[in-house]
């Protein structure tokens, strides 16, 4: 996004013959001082840059009507028309990222503030990033709320049993696929496949990087169909404070305090951030629950602490990250009179990260980094009215990590070189004692200009995992400026990823919807003692015997290609097809049926999935201060060996389709296979944000677009065919109003979202409308 704000404080006359001084800050998103930056202002030919600070001053020049135009480098240049006049204060020019661009690639200043040396602006697949900036303008809250409002992003919810899981599909790949990290580091904790988004607040996030496709080559295993990276902030060179509270519908309140500076002579620096979080939840099933909550009521606080020291100059650096997070929720679900469950969940999420930072020369550096996580659920499930326990399950998760990277930069080329050795763990009591898995890795990607118009990425990885064996993941990119105002960029990339304990081992009752879920490798043992138990009706013995071998690890192959089009200044087209083939992926069957109709399911191995579509995005800047936005998604998912069964004829997939409006029944053909369940055919989303700058105010108004998808197998053929059971295409609609204060740094914001107030008991986790009031309030000492 292009995006430069002119911040000033008042409109005054021109004093013609007078003189007097630019003087000012150019600042970032975050209002972070820019150094090194340029500005030059016509037609004077005045020109000043920026220090350590961001500040800048000029000579006596005459009051009037000047062109300025400000550049620094990773960031947009900024251009328009100023008055100089005697009596100004200061000037505050704020600075938006830039995009990804060929020539920044290699912006050597950029790597230093990562916490990472990978840079997933190399990637070979499409990379979007999420400024500060932008995340404001959305007024959310957590990461789920910002993502779901991105091109080929869906939000998906599992809030049953216990679960309390959110998560995200890309392209069409599920959430189990895409990887969730923090600083470059990943998260723990998956439920049903999902790493919970709603835990991550916003807040303390610099910005968003989010990867499409096979990411294995720089992130690893989990990163199979993508990445998110959450960039924390960090690197601040003026002391500030910040304070921030919201407080919306359904009495909830989002607070945040964080203060960071600089010490012992600007050789050290300090953040610490403090988050609390509550909600009352929200019943969107009033049709079949007479009380309680949906979407789950809980508390979260969390606390984040970096301590980073020069050693012996700038070229050593000590880094030191804390985090910790405790959420408690409690959910009743009322169905009837005699009928009401009371489910806990209690988890805890902790994480350590120590880092050295060496500057070896001017063109290689390096960073080497342990990294320990740990991650505990205590899930709880009781029926109130009999005072019994349904389900309970205790999850314990940890690993241990020690990472070296390396990066070498030249003019035209660069290069990350890493190894990785990473050691994890996990518990679940009562119903195994611990496991590990241990898995090593190296990896390499490159970037090389070929020439003045191609740009040329190469990447590979090698991964070793206990029981699994090893996997090479490479990755190839190209990247042709076919014109100075379009280009063209292709990438190909595979991943791979070992089968997870969940999947393996863990075994797992969901009262509410009454099905257990048993992990491959302790499938036959936990069968044959539920059924001496008396507790089985039905044994699926030729599935069972299927199962009755390890799960192999699943790879993907991803292919992305698209155009991107500058046609005027701030604005740009971006089109790309995608098309990712999955092999051995991993999904449910049941192998056998319990007493009260109970379902009992297991992990096999598909031979083959395909994901395939198209994304369309663009923006453009129709005027000073108006923005447009858009975004399409056109997507196939299908499970490509229930088609083959299909045309096979094989059980269960050769039974009669029945059309229940006619009672006509007719054998199914492949073309009767709808696709995967929670898949879009269509999905769009639209935005408008409008800046009106003599009183510092922002708007914006969003809408986001599901087509209709598929919601579960009614007619019991084990796919999804027309007439199944559908989620209804829908808009939701979001508006925010942003007053910004010259006088003191303060903030002011209004949001609605789902201003329609379109609830669907079939989609569990959306939200009623909910209405937002927050104070933003920012010191920075200059």
């Amino acid at each position: 996004m292009f995006l430069a704000v002119l911040i000033h404080s008042s409109f005054t006359p021109i004093f013609a013959q007078q003189k007097a001084r630019f003087k000012g800050y150019v600042i970032d998103s975050l209002g972070q001082p820019i150094s090194n930056g340029s500005l030059r202002f016509q037609p004077d030919q005045i020109q000043a840059s920026t220090n350590e600070k961001g500040y800048f001053e000029t000579d006596l020049h005459y009051t009037g009507q000047y062109r300025y135009t400000i550049t620094a480098l990773g960031y947009q240049q900024d251009t328009g028309s100023i008055n100089l006049t005697t009596r100004r204060q200061p000037i505050r020019f704020m600075l938006s990222n830039a995009e990804q661009q060929i020539a920044e690639i290699t912006v050597v200043g950029q790597v230093l503030k990562r916490p990472t040396l990978i840079d997933p602006r190399n990637s070979a697949m499409p990379v979007t990033i999420i400024d500060r900036r932008t995340l404001d303008l959305l007024g959310s809250r957590r990461l789920d709320e910002v993502l779901r409002e991105q091109t080929g992003m869906a939000i998906v919810n599992n809030t049953a049993g216990g679960s309390r899981s959110v998560g995200v599909q890309m392209q069409g790949l599920s959430s189990q696929y895409i990887m969730i990290l923090i600083d470059g580091q990943p998260l723990l904790g998956r439920q049903s496949g999902n790493l919970d988004l709603s835990r991550i607040q916003v807040s303390n996030i610099e910005r968003i990087e989010i990867i499409k496709g096979a990411s294995s080559c720089l992130y690893g295993n989990d990163a199979l169909g993508g990445a998110i990276n959450i960039i924390t902030r960090f690197g601040s060179t003026s002391p500030q404070l910040h304070l921030q509270a919201n407080y919306a519908s359904f009495h909830t309140i989002d607070m945040t305090a964080e203060a960071e500076r600089n010490f012992n002579k600007n050789k050290g620096y300090l953040l610490f951030s403090s988050n609390y979080y509550r909600t009352n939840g929200f019943n969107n099933n009033k049709r079949y629950m007479e009380a309680g909550t949906t979407v789950p009521p809980y508390t979260n606080f969390a606390v984040q602490g970096k301590i980073r020291h020069q050693l012996k100059d700038e070229s050593e650096l000590l880094s030191l990250s804390l985090r910790a997070n405790n959420r408690h929720s409690e959910m009743t679900r009322k169905y009837a009179s005699d009928y009401e469950i009371i489910d806990q969940q209690d988890e805890t999420d902790l994480n350590a990260s120590l880092s050295f930072d060496k500057r070896w020369s001017s063109q290689w550096k390096s960073l080497t980094n342990y990294y320990f996580s740990h991650y505990q659920s205590d899930i709880a499930v009781d029926n109130q009215e009999a005072s019994t326990s349904l389900s309970s399950d205790r999850f314990r998760q940890a690993i241990h990590k020690i990472e070296q990277q390396a990066a070498y930069h030249r003019s035209g080329f660069n290069l990350t070189l890493g190894a990785m050795v990473q050691l994890e763990k996990m518990n679940v009591e009562a119903n195994l004692n611990q496991r590990q898995q241990l898995t090593s890795s190296v990896y390499g990607q490159g970037n090389y200009n070929w020439g003045a118009h191609v740009l040329l990425t190469a990447g590979i990885r090698f991964d070793h995992t206990v029981n699994f064996g090893s996997q090479l993941s490479p990755s190839l990119g190209t990247t042709i400026k076919l014109l100075d105002n379009l280009k063209w960029k292709t990438g190909i990339a595979t991943g791979f990823k070992a089968p997870d304990f969940r999947t393996r081992y863990q075994v797992f009752y969901n009262p509410s919807a009454n099905y257990y879920v048993l992990g491959n490798e302790v499938l036959r043992e936990t069968v044959e003692r539920m059924d001496a138990a008396g507790e089985l009706s039905e044994i699926r013995t030729a599935v069972l015997k299927q199962l009755d071998q390890s799960l192999n690890a699943e790879k993907n192959t991803s292919l992305n290609t698209g155009f991107h089009y500058t046609p005027f200044k701030n604005s740009q087209i971006e089109l790309n097809v995608f098309y990712h083939r999955l092999r051995n992926q991993i999904n449910s069957i049941q192998v056998a049926t319990g007493q009260r109709n109970m379902a009992v399911y297991s992990f096999q191995n598909l031979p083959s999935a395909v994901n395939k579509g198209i994304e369309a995005n663009w923006q453009a800047e129709i005027f000073t201060g108006l923005q447009l936005s858009g975004g399409y998604q056109y997507l196939i998912a299908k499970d490509l060996s229930v088609q083959d069964s299909i045309r096979a004829n094989v059980w269960p997939y050769s039974q009669n389709i029945h059309d229940p409006k006619t009672g006509n029944a007719y054998k199914p053909s492949a073309k009767d296979y709808w696709g995967l369940e929670n898949r879009s055919r269509h999905q769009f989303n639209l935005g408008v944000i409008y800046r009106y700058e003599p009183w510092n105010l922002s708007f914006n108004l969003r809408a986001i677009f599901r087509g209709k998808y598929p919601f579960m197998d009614l007619n019991g053929n084990r796919f999804i065919d027309k007439y199944d059971s559908y989620v209804d295409s829908h808009i939701i609609y979001y508006a925010g109003i942003e007053k910004k204060f010259n006088s003191r740094p303060l903030s002011i914001r209004v949001n609605m979202d789902n201003m329609t107030n379109y609830i669907n008991y079939m989609i569990p986790g959306q939200m009623g409308r909910m209405t937002s009031i927050g104070l933003s309030y920012r010191i920075i000492k200059n």
